[in-house]
């Protein structure tokens, strides 16, 4: 009997270990700005691979053979060059084996060849051009190019509120700068005239100076290439100078931060981000459903987007057969087709996003919505 007893005790032991050997954790990087104005949209990307992780655990993933549990090691880049190459190298030596971001472009393309000598696939929605066209083959843009946001907002410009004349100001960031140039580019290519261009920076929050000199140009509208936590306080102090253009951006300033802030004045703000309306799929209001319950506050621009790369990357892993191999991992992301909540993620040789659709939102009663015509 004490014979039988230790063969079985032995026995369990072995099943035990078989069991504990049959499961494997799997690390995901996340860089963006935690703190610092532009947190909520860090703190929103967050929250969406947050929740795809959650649920991905819940569910189970099965990967060659062996039950996966997935963790976020959520860094704040504080949407600093010199820190986010700091954290690309953190995450690259702690072994994480991808990374969801960076958000913003001036971050982005540094900490990206920290990333691409590491081997690690990295899926930002950095959105400036030069991004991607570094020739690097881990990069996959999870969001609309500056080509597709400011084109359209030049598009849109031009044919829907038939501006004639445009007043552009932008950051200086590599974000702010690019969607900016493509609004102009875009602009200039439907008729527009470009009848002043002036410069801020990222901290900025007094612009009356540059609204007084746009003011006695008269534009139809002005284009501004930044982030909600400036475009905000200018949409107020466009009120403040009775500047009767409307305030065009891209994805920056398309967030419920920006209709919070600005109150009122955010009735004049029309913006483009990518992908589709979500509350226009089942899938989307579900989503916004589900991120309201756990979070108790309203998704900003690109939490969905998160949340769907989080999952690409899981699909990825169970088809390349791996979780460790960095570049089966890369090569699978270069053919995917997975469909997420957002739209259908594709991409194209340089690491873009193939086909990505474009929405324009005008801000009402704080929060962005489809515009309509």
């Amino acid at each position: 009997m004490r014979l039988h007893a230790i063969a079985l005790a032995a026995i369990m032991a072995a099943t035990v270990v078989t069991s504990a050997g049959a499961e494997e954790v799997v690390t995901i990087g996340h860089s963006a700005p935690l703190t610092g104005p532009q947190a909520p949209n860090g703190k929103d990307n967050e929250n969406g691979a947050r929740l795809a992780i959650d649920e991905l655990n819940k569910t189970g993933v099965m990967v060659a053979g062996k039950k996966v549990t997935f963790k976020l090691d959520s860094e704040d880049d504080q949407a600093d060059p010199k820190v986010g190459v700091q954290i690309a190298q953190k995450l690259v030596d702690s072994g994480v084996v991808a990374v969801v971001g960076p958000y913003n472009s001036g971050v982005a393309i540094p900490a990206s060849r920290v990333y691409n000598a590491g081997n690690v696939p990295i899926l930002p929605v950095a959105s400036n051009p030069d991004l991607t066209k570094q020739g690097f083959k881990n990069i996959f843009r999870i969001g609309a190019s500056d080509l597709q946001l400011g084109g359209t907002m030049g598009q849109f410009a031009a044919r829907t509120l038939k501006a004639k004349t445009a007043a552009v100001i932008d950051d200086r960031t590599a974000y702010g700068q690019g969607v900016a140039e493509q609004f102009i580019k875009m602009a200039k290519e439907n008729g527009i005239q470009i009848v002043d261009q002036e410069f801020t920076n990222s901290a900025a929050t007094d612009f009356l100076g540059i609204l007084t000199t746009i003011k006695a140009k008269n534009p139809d509208v002005i284009f501004f290439g930044g982030y909600a936590a400036q475009g905000a306080p200018m949409a107020k102090q466009m009120r403040q100078r009775g500047i009767r253009a409307k305030l065009l951006g891209g994805d920056g300033i398309c967030s419920a931060d920006m209709g919070k802030v600005a109150g009122d004045a955010a009735s004049i703000v029309y913006c483009a981000q990518g992908g589709i309306s979500l509350d226009k799929t089942p899938a989307g209001r579900e989503f916004l459903q589900k991120y309201k319950a756990a979070y108790k506050t309203d998704t900003q621009v690109y939490g969905v987007n998160y949340y769907d790369g989080i999952k690409m990357l899981a699909d990825v892993m169970v088809k390349a057969g791996t979780t460790t191999d960095k570049a089966k991992l890369i090569a699978q992301l270069a053919k995917e087709s997975y469909k997420g909540v957002a739209g259908t993620y594709s991409f194209d040789a340089n690491g873009d996003l193939q086909g990505a659709p474009t929405t324009v939102y005008e801000i009402r009663n704080g929060l962005p919505v489809p515009y309509a015509q």
